[in-house]
């Protein structure tokens, strides 16, 4: 009798040790069966619960048999086949022990927590503030320990925000929330208007006087800014030349010997210019457009010791530039910021490099910020340059003789008139619906029909066998906010083409 006791006591204390050693990690998960068939795949977990909560255990196969090692932390009930009802009654950790058919077993860590008062009022409190701040999304709280749980779909990543905000108020929190995937952005169509006129009205008067021999001398009278009349000798007599650029009178008297040049110009310039740049850019995003070309220009660069500097060519833009960044404030306006640009090529001011004529750039730009509503404009910029320069030259003393002083004197009066405005008008706009003709240029011409009628483009999504777009209704919010990261810059290949400088060792695109 004695006998069969230890026996039985050597087996539980087998069936603890071994409990305890897999509850501790030194034996494996599933153990091999031995051949009295005591360990058969046997498995550990582990559980909690609450002081006076209940939660629910399934298993795969049937149960034989549950037991918890100390029943005053919690009790375990077979509520089915393959469910078990755990109940927490006082805080603690124990370990749960079940038999499957078969003779596979469950080992447990049941640890049960202390019931928290003051969490599960925070809880409460958070629930609360969420509904007040964001009705209609719904939203769930959980905890354990000092960890918040939050859960849901909110309508954007700012409720996500303002969510976190609240919930983080209880401890950490770990956001597992879902964000409603937004419409698209909406575009917005910024109209330029450039208007430019240059006018130009200038004045030229002067009077050149010359002999061709007064008894033996010969000689000119010129104030300079007109073209000069030169007068020489020959075998045969004199020999007088003149020579202008402008419209000229020329005078002389044989008799006397004497002659006059009246150079008289009036000329008269208008420029006139008006550009239209529209370009489109989605809410946020910058645009750029271009309508121009480079010229090049030579640049001297310092060679290496020993050797000559070289020469390079660069390139440089110019043309109507508009760059603008649009952005749709709460208020419904429209923010921008926007910088257009109009330069051309000045030859008048161009210089002479190693024989190359490089010429200026003649540039009008606006950089500024302005708000205003759809369909609304604003003058960005206005100028009106009125410029007058007059030269006045004459002989001295001969000059300032009455009457005849006029024939030693020139004058040369330019006026210059200036105006420039810049106007701009943001639209939002939505695309041409599929199916509407798109607008188009009346060519002076036709253009030949072309060789294929099967048109060169890939399928739609109604085409047979097209697989359709995914277009989730919601996402998680980390996915979602790297979705809405901005894009990598454009790049074009090189420096051919690019904004700015570039220079010609980079070959342009065949």
């Amino acid at each position: 009798m004695s006998q069969t006791v230890r026996t039985i006591a050597g087996i539980h204390i087998l069936f603890l040790s071994a409990a305890a050693l897999i509850a501790c990690g030194e034996l494996p998960v599933q153990a091999q069966t031995n051949s009295s068939g005591v360990f058969a795949a046997d498995s550990t977990r582990e559980l909690s619960v609450t002081v006076g909560m209940s939660t629910l255990v399934d298993t795969t196969k049937p149960i034989e048999r549950v037991a918890v090692g100390l029943g005053d932390y919690a009790e375990a009930t077979a509520i089915t086949p393959t469910e078990i009802l755990v109940n927490g009654k006082a805080a603690g950790e124990t370990t749960m022990i079940i038999w499957e058919k078969g003779g596979a077993r469950q080992f447990i860590s049941l640890s049960v927590r202390p019931v928290s008062t003051l969490a599960k009022d925070r809880l409460d409190t958070i629930r609360g503030e969420l509904e007040t701040e964001l009705p209609g999304q719904p939203l769930k709280v959980s905890a354990d320990g000092t960890t918040i749980f939050l859960r849901g779909t909110v309508n954007d990543l700012n409720s996500s925000d303002r969510a976190v905000q609240i919930a983080s108020t209880a401890g950490k929190v770990v956001n597992l929330l879902y964000v409603k995937v937004p419409p698209a952005d909406p575009q917005i169509l910024l109209k330029v208007r450039f208007a430019s006129v240059d006018r130009t009205k200038s004045k030229q008067l002067g009077i050149n006087l010359f002999t061709s021999g007064f008894g033996n001398v010969v000689g000119t009278v010129s104030t300079g800014q007109s073209s000069a009349t030169s007068v020489g000798t020959t075998n045969t007599g004199a020999s007088i030349t003149t020579t202008a650029n402008n419209p000229t009178l020329t005078a002389y008297f044989p008799g006397l010997g004497l002659g006059a040049t009246i150079e008289a110009l009036e000329t008269k310039g208008i420029v006139q210019m008006l550009a239209e740049p529209n370009l489109l850019a989605a809410n946020g995003k910058q645009a750029s457009f271009l309508a121009g070309g480079e010229y090049p220009f030579p640049v001297v660069q310092g060679g290496a010791s020993g050797t000559g500097p070289t020469v390079t060519i660069q390139f440089k833009e110019y043309g109507v530039r508009l760059n603008f960044i649009p952005t749709i404030t709460p208020r419904g306006t429209i923010r921008l910021q926007v910088a257009p640009e109009v330069s051309s090529l000045d030859f008048t001011n161009a210089i002479q490099i190693s024989g190359f004529e490089v010429p200026a750039v003649a540039s009008r730009k606006v950089k500024t910020e302005v708000e205003l509503g759809e369909g609304q404009s604003f003058v960005l910029g206005g100028l009106l340059d009125n410029r007058e320069t007059e030269t006045f030259q004459k002989i001295p003393f001969l000059g300032d003789i009455p009457v005849l002083g006029k024939f030693f004197q020139s004058i040369s009066r330019t006026r210059t008139n200036t105006e420039l405005i810049v106007i701009v008008t943001p639209e939002i706009v939505s695309p041409i619906p599929a199916g509407a003709p798109l607008p188009a240029l009346n060519y002076p011409q036709p253009f030949m029909e072309p060789n294929s009628n099967i048109p060169m483009h890939t399928p739609d999504g109604k085409a047979e066998g097209a697989r359709p777009a995914y277009a989730p209704a919601t996402m998680p919010v980390e996915e979602f906010i790297l979705s809405q990261q901005p894009e990598k810059p454009l790049s074009t290949g090189g420096t051919y083409g690019t904004q700015g400088d570039s220079s010609s060792s980079a070959a342009p695109p065949k």
